[in-house]
Parts: structure tokens; sequence; C-alpha cells
């Protein structure tokens, strides 16, 4: 069954989530899609709502495939697999964490302004997206709120791909979707009104969180 929008698939998939309200959470959004539908769930659980900034850590010759992320506060999770078959010199990780750190830093003003980052130490990091493919940037996102100290790391979607939904499941602590289609296609398929999120819309998102708090 499609989604109307982000806001039709966050107040469905908070009625999946309503266990954790009283918990000690905080709303994680990935943005740029995933914010609204984490603002409905904080709404829903009552519960603070903030992005997480990621950025993955792409090989130097296949930039698609990631050795690790980078978040806020200097957190780095690697992948030392990946790092050691690929043979990446220190020198070579160094230029790419350095860029995509300064990227983070980037969207984390261009989103947040001002404000601090919420920690989530000692915390349920809930971890939400508009929709999960391959699951990299989620896979990311969620070590680096697990690295920020989060004592447990859900993560939620209204829609994911069945094959990544099997391997996440794994590699969080609890695992939320509403739809696995045996077909899956691309995320936008599941909506229909998938319009793109602009960086001012998920400012005013996190503005009016505030706001309300």
């Amino acid at each position: 069954m499609p989604f109307r929008d982000r806001v039709d698939a966050g107040r469905r998939l908070a009625e999946r989530l309503r266990h954790l309200r009283g918990e000690d959470v905080v709303v994680l959004g990935l943005p740029r899609g995933g914010v609204p539908v984490a603002a409905e769930v904080a709404r829903a659980l009552d519960a603070p709502l903030d992005v997480i900034v990621v950025r993955k850590l792409g090989l130097p010759a296949q930039p698609e495939l990631a050795m690790g992320a980078v978040g806020e506060g200097g957190t780095l999770v690697v992948n030392e697999r990946v790092v050691r078959r690929a043979h990446v010199g220190d020198a070579e990780f160094a230029e790419v964490e350095s860029r995509e750190r300064a990227e983070v830093q980037r969207r984390a003003l261009r989103w947040r302004g001002s404000r601090s980052r919420l920690s989530s130490a000692g915390l349920t990091a809930l971890v939400v997206d508009d929709g999960i493919a391959t699951g990299s940037t989620a896979r990311a996102a969620c070590g680096v709120a697990r690295a920020h100290g989060a004592a447990r790391v859900v993560l939620a979607a209204p829609v994911c791909s069945p094959d990544t939904a099997r391997t996440l499941r794994a590699e969080v602590d609890e695992f939320v979707c509403l739809e696995t289609p045996r077909l899956f296609f691309a995320v936008g398929r599941y909506y229909i009104d998938f319009r793109p999120i602009t960086d001012d819309e998920v400012a005013a998102v996190l503005g009016r969180t505030v706001d309300r708090g």
C-alpha cells in the first residue's frame, strides 16, 4: 500500500513505534527525506528530534563502496576489512576523511544553525529514514549513533528492500519497517508524493520542533 507522503508515512510508522514511548529516546532523522518522517515519529513519542549528519567515506578508486563513515563531534567509524582489502594508505584515508568532515560541518550548520547537536549518550537512538534501498547510509548513521554513545540503536523506515532488511536486522538492536515488498523498486515508487526535500525544509522542520518544545 503506497504512502500518501512522508507525513503519512511518519504517522503510520509512529504507530509501530509506540512501545518506545516513555523510554529515554532521541529521534534522529536522516536528511533530507527522513526528517519529515522522523518529525511525526518524534511528535507521537513525545521525544526530542534532531538530524543525524553522516558522510560515508568512499574508497578513492570506488567512491560508492564505503570504507567507513564520519559524523559530528569527531566521530569516525572504520570498516577495517574494506580498508585492508583495498590497500588504502593512511594518507589516502586522511584525505577522504578530511573532505567528508568538512561536508558534515557544512551540512550541520545549514540544517541546525547555531543549535547544538542533541546527545544520544546513554539513550535509545531511533534513526529514521523515509525508505531504505541498499542500506549504506542507514548503516553508516547507525554506526555513528552507536559511536556517539547510544545505549541502544533502533532503525525505522516505512519501506525497505527485503534483502537489505535481513542484513540490517542483524546490525541494530531493533529494526522496524512497515513494508518489505518482495519485488522492491526505488523508494519513491511507494509514495504518491515523493517530491525532493530542500535544505530549507529540513531546517524549518527542526526549527518548529524546537519552538514547540
